[in-house]
């Protein structure tokens, strides 16, 4: 199993979108040093808080600073786009950076109706319809058609569905695709989700067999208790989205219930329900959980952590986690049947 980050380039309380961006390449370049696979930003726009509105001008820039990890998009949100700008941007992007390139597509306008019409959103509103034009134009090249992504045919940029609900479980099984769940935020059709995923998924010439990817939230420290300071900011930042206050990422706090109140914590106390949280071990003891319950064939892990060197510090503790998981499943899987 594979494991791997997503970065939202979170802007702090105190901080700035610039420091956001360094922050992100020095977490992409230990992440690649820790042996994290995958390295995906994703479109949120209209966002005090995150700094990844031009998501694919950032993953050039990080593909730039990195060597060997995938770089990519979790996701695009391609009703904000025609087909053929994104194929041209990722093409693009791989033509740079050749087979490090990853492309999650998403439906949601990365933000409130505001966000939907300031866009101008023209498109069809048909994302099956989009998804196959991608496809096509980053697929073997037409000579013939009309339209071309000039660069972008010929790259074969790895697509994948992303989402929340079952709808982006049905499209993903539907085009033979890979999947990836935003259970870090909206787990509650987790379950039901990978299911159907799995049980309609259509091989294709792009995947033989379905792979679901887990997200899943990470909040370690050196103690339970710090770790749970940790989190806090996270807690208020769904608080205020709730709120209609968004800003920029809140400050860890002490007591969280005196920060947003008792009901408001327990109002998104679900949203963080896939989560690892406390010390290396409870950490540990969380994701091999996570592994078991739901099978996942690769792990995406974030964290939205007010200080940069403790986020460092949570993504090490967790490559450290899943490592020891992970030999303990090939330890298992070579011998089964240890004598005692």
């Amino acid at each position: 199993m594979k494991f791997s980050v997503l970065d939202l380039a979170p802007v702090p309380e105190g901080s700035d979108a610039a420091q956001a961006m360094l922050n992100m390449v020095d977490l992409a370049q230990r992440a690649e040093n820790l042996g994290y696979h995958r390295y995906w930003m994703a479109e949120h726009h209209n966002m005090a808080g995150i700094a990844s509105a031009a998501t694919s001008v950032l993953i050039g820039h990080v593909a730039s600073q990195t060597n060997t990890i995938r770089v990519g998009a979790g996701g695009i949100m391609l009703p904000n786009h025609a087909p053929l700008l994104i194929a041209e941007q990722f093409g693009t992007l791989a033509t740079l950076h050749g087979d490090r390139i990853d492309l999650g597509l998403g439906r949601a306008p990365g933000g409130d109706q505001a966000v939907y019409h300031a866009l101008r959103r023209t498109g069809s509103d048909d994302l099956p319809a989009d998804v196959h034009e991608l496809m096509s134009l980053l697929g073997d090249p037409q000579p013939q058609a009309a339209v071309r992504a000039l660069p972008g045919e010929g790259t074969h940029v790895p697509i994948w569905i992303l989402g929340s609900s079952l709808y982006g479980a049905q499209l993903a099984a539907h085009f033979g695709l890979p999947y990836a769940f935003a259970s870090h935020f909206a787990p509650a059709a987790l379950e039901e989700a990978a299911y159907i995923y799995r049980r309609h998924f259509k091989p294709s010439t792009k995947l033989a067999e379905p792979y679901f990817m887990l997200a899943a939230n990470v909040f370690a420290a050196e103690s339970d208790e710090e770790g749970a300071y940790l989190r806090t900011s996270m807690q208020q930042a769904f608080a205020r989205m709730q709120t209609g206050t968004r800003g920029k990422l809140p400050r860890p706090v002490k007591d969280i219930d005196v920060a947003i109140g008792e009901r408001m914590r327990r109002s998104v106390e679900p949203m963080l329900r896939v989560s690892a949280t406390g010390s290396p071990e409870t950490v540990r003891k969380h994701l091999e959980s996570l592994i078991e319950i739901h099978e996942p064939d690769e792990m995406i892990l974030t964290g939205q952590i007010h200080d940069h060197a403790a986020r460092v510090k949570s993504f090490e503790i967790a490559a450290d986690a899943m490592d020891q998981i992970l030999a303990a499943q090939s330890s298992a899987s070579i011998n089964p049947n240890p004598r005692r």
